[in-house]
C-alpha cells in the first residue's frame, strides 16, 4: 500500500515539472579551442600504454644520485605495449638497482680541477652486472664504481688529468689519461670520448692493452684483439676488472638459469647449420673515434 502511494506521488510530481527542459544555447562564434598540451596530456590520460615522450631530454636525469640501492622493476622482456621485445627474460630474484659513476674524473661541486684521492669503503657483488663494484670517499661524497681485480677495502686510489712529460707510474685502480701512462699498461673502463664516462672494458676479468701513442691519440687494443684509437686525453682505470674467474662458474641446474632470471627456449631439435663451424675471419679494421683531417692525395 505504502509503495503504491509513493509511486502516485512520484508520477503527480514528474506530471507538474515542464516537459522539456531546455538548455542554454551557446555563445555565438567560433567554438572554443583547446591548447594542444592540453588536447596531448587528455588523450594521453585516455590509455595507459602511451608511450613516454622522449623529446624532453631531462625525463631520464630526474633522479638524483644517491648510494643506496634503488628499486627496480621487472619487465619481462615486454615493452610498454606489452609484447614481448627481447625472448628469454622473465622471473628471477628481485634486484636493486646501484647507480655506477663511471666517469672517474668527475670532480665535486666548486672544486677546482686538480687530482684527487679516494679511499675505497667496500667492495661487494652486484647483482646487475659481472664485475664486482666499490664504494669510494673522498671530500663530501661517496659513489659507487666498477672494481679491479686486487681492490680491497681500505685502499687509497688517484684521479688525475694531467699529461706530463714522462709517463706516471700508476699503482692497480688509479684512473690516467691514457697519454699519461707508459705504452703496454692494462687499463680498463675506457672512455670513447673525454668526459663521456667509460663505454668499452667493462665486463668481469677482462682488460685492454695500451700498445702506442701516435700524435695525440692512443690506441688500445680490446679484449676482442680489435684495435681502437681515441684521443690520449680519454681517461682509463689501471689494472683489469674484478670477478676474474666469473667465465669458470657451474650453473649446475635449469633451475639456477631461472633464478638469473633466464627463461629457457624451445626444446625441440635443431640442425646446426654453417653458423656453428670453426672460421678464421682477418682481424676487423681499427676502429677510430678521432676525426683526423684528410690529407689530400698527390698527383
Amino acid at each position: 500500500m505504502a509503495a503504491g502511494l509513493c509511486r502516485a506521488f512520484g508520477a503527480l510530481l514528474l506530471s507538474a515539472a515542464p516537459r522539456c527542459a531546455r538548455l542554454p544555447a551557446p555563445p555565438p562564434g567560433p567554438p572554443p579551442c583547446l591548447p594542444r598540451g592540453a588536447l596531448v596530456a587528455a588523450r594521453r590520460g585516455l590509455g595507459g600504454s602511451a608511450p613516454r615522450c622522449t623529446t624532453d631530454p631531462l625525463w631520464k636525469c630526474r633522479v638524483k644520485y644517491t648510494v643506496r640501492p634503488v628499486g627496480m622493476k621487472k619487465t619481462g622482456g615486454r615493452d610498454h605495449t606489452g609484447r614481448i621485445r627481447v625472448r628469454g627474460i622473465g622471473g628471477g630474484h628481485k634486484r636493486r638497482y646501484r647507480m655506477i659513476d663511471f666517469q672517474r674524473l668527475r670532480y665535486e661541486e666548486e672544486a677546482p680541477p686538480q687530482p684527487f684521492s679516494e679511499k675505497v669503503i667496500n667492495v661487494r657483488y652486484d647483482p646487475c652486472r659481472s664485475a664486482d663494484i666499490a664504494l669510494v670517499a673522498g671530500g663530501n661524497r661517496k659513489r659507487w664504481i666498477i672494481a679491479t681485480e686486487n681492490m680491497q677495502p681500505g685502499d687509497i686510489i688517484k684521479n688525475s688529468s694531467h699529461i706530463g712529460r714522462m709517463a706516471v707510474s700508476a699503482n692497480e685502480g688509479d684512473a690516467y689519461p691514457l697519454g699519461a701512462l707508459p705504452v703496454g699498461t692494462l687499463i680498463c673502463n675506457l672512455e670513447s670520448h673525454p668526459g663521456k664516462g667509460a663505454q668499452y672494458i667493462r665486463a668481469a676479468g677482462t682488460c685492454g692493452v695500451l700498445l702506442r701513442k701516435v700524435n695525440g691519440t692512443a690506441i688500445v687494443q680490446l679484449p676482442s684483439k680489435r684495435h681502437m684509437q681515441v684521443l690520449e686525453t680519454c681517461v682509463a682505470t689501471v689494472g683489469r676488472v674484478s670477478n676474474v674467474n666469473h667465465n669458470k662458474r657451474v650453473i649446475g641446474k635449469a633451475g639456477r638459469n631461472r633464478w638469473l632470471g633466464k627463461r629457457p627456449h624451445t626444446g625441440l631439435w635443431h640442425r646446426k647449420g654453417g653458423w656453428a663451424g670453426r672460421k678464421i675471419k682477418p682481424l676487423p679494421p681499427m676502429k677510430s673515434y678521432v676525426n683526423l683531417p684528410r690529407v689530400p692525395a698527390q698527383e
